[in-house]
């Protein structure tokens, strides 16, 4: 039996995009189903229209490029944006076809985790980052070099985080942030 790898990679059960220089120059069905978005929309479109904001698309490739270059690979959870604006949980991870120059080409797949984890409150980016970070398990010390901020910073987003989402300890707020 011949193999169509259009077919397959159009079929995938996840998101799946082909990058070069963090511009989509394809992706399958899952993708465009899970952004609200045709693939004409997609196609040629820099990443950054998935992104919340500008300033965490930048702050993200910036951070993630030292990672491809040494790895090859990278992966997280992040706040992701539908094109009807829509914030959303992502699982994404990434592969690299050039480590020398990590943002060159890569292959990105894209997990809608809105069903186990629902974003319920407004948040800034670095709220986003610093949540994401605290599901990892993260201390903030761990969390500030992982950010490249203060691990009193750190605190003052958790202390944030913990009013808007009216939890009463750091595991409270966990169970929120998982549970919605």
């Amino acid at each position: 039996m011949d193999i169509d790898y259009r077919q397959a990679f159009d079929a995938a059960p996840v998101g799946l995009v082909i990058s070069r220089n963090r511009i989509m120059v394809d992706c399958n069905r899952a993708v465009c189903e899970m952004f609200a978005a045709s693939r004409e929309v997609l196609i040629g479109q820099s990443f950054q229209i998935l992104y919340p904001s500008v300033d965490e698309y930048e702050r993200l490739g910036a951070r993630i490029a030292p990672i491809l270059n040494t790895h090859g690979l990278y992966s997280d959870n992040r706040i992701m944006k539908r094109a009807n604006g829509e914030a959303f949980w992502c699982h994404v991870t990434g592969r690299t076809l050039d480590r020398s120059n990590p943002h060159a080409s890569g292959i990105w797949s894209f997990e809608d985790l809105s069903a186990q984890r629902p974003v319920k409150a407004e948040l800034t980016g670095r709220e986003r980052e610093v949540a994401a970070r605290l599901l990892e398990g993260l201390t903030s010390k761990e969390i500030g070099r992982a950010l490249a901020i203060s691990h009193r910073t750190v605190e003052i987003y958790r202390a944030r985080l913990m009013r808007k989402y009216s939890a009463s300890t750091a595991a409270d707020l966990v169970h929120k942030l998982v549970a919605g």
